[in-house]
């Protein structure tokens, strides 16, 4: 019985490993093709970010960026719950 949870929870290991390398190609190739889209180019460097540089410092806060990702998601995430 041992032997046979053992295989079990193999099995479902190398399932769940399998699902996340399929989730983490897929991301890979959205941002691979999104690097055309011109909107998508501009997150990051947003008015409302923050980029301080000097000398050897450089301090970047992407405040703008980050709530645009958030409301982003939160609209995709409410659509998906209907």
């Amino acid at each position: 019985e041992l032997a046979a949870r053992s295989n079990l929870s193999m099995a479902s290991l190398g399932k769940a490993l399998v699902v996340f390398g399929l989730v983490v190609a897929g991301l890979g190739i959205l941002l691979w093709g999104a690097s055309s889209v011109p909107i998508l180019n501009r997150l990051g460097r947003l008015p409302g970010d923050i980029y301080v540089r000097r000398g050897n410092f450089t301090f970047y806060f992407p405040v703008a960026t980050a709530i645009i990702v958030s409301v982003v998601l939160s609209i995709l995430l409410a659509l998906m719950r209907r």
